[in-house]
């Protein structure tokens, strides 16, 4: 990769914004199971603030704040929420994703299918923040390698 000038501006910038990107990222999912919006879009927005502080102050001093070792895990946790919300309605009788079969003790009615929805929305954002930031940081691994060679 080309070596690049550091920008005292673009540090500061990119550092102010990247939690308040992380934080309508984390309102967009929250809210995604009752308006537009969601897990995909909160998720993307999750990924584009960790992957603006990687483009601004390199991929080693970033990975004080996501190291390159957790985007497979978390896409893999991610995925796991949602299938296991749909395999839990499916082992209590209903289809996948059937939110009215998913338990959760003390709920019931319509704050039960918020609630599982919710649930889905998390795991959706998850899997889709783990897996962009994973593509981008594989991607810079060939990149490096072949620098190297």
């Amino acid at each position: 990769m080309k070596e690049r000038d550091e920008s005292p501006i673009v540090l500061i910038v990119s550092r102010a914004l990247s939690p308040f990107i992380m934080l309508f990222g984390a309102y967009v999912i929250a809210h995604g199971h009752y308006s537009p919006g969601g897990g995909f879009q909160g998720g993307s927005m999750l990924a584009a603030s960790i992957l603006l502080i990687r483009l601004a102050v390199g991929s080693r001093i970033s990975e004080l704040h996501f190291k390159r070792s957790w985007g497979t895990p978390l896409g893999v946790a991610g995925v796991s929420i949602f299938f296991g919300v749909g395999l839990v309605a499916m082992i209590l009788g209903g289809e996948l994703l059937n939110y009215d079969y998913f338990f959760i003790p003390g709920v019931t009615g319509p704050m039960l299918r918020s609630l599982s929805i919710l649930i889905i929305e998390i795991g959706v954002g998850l899997a889709v923040m783990g897996i962009l930031v994973s593509i981008y940081d594989d991607l810079l691994e060939e990149d490096e390698r072949r620098e190297d060679l």
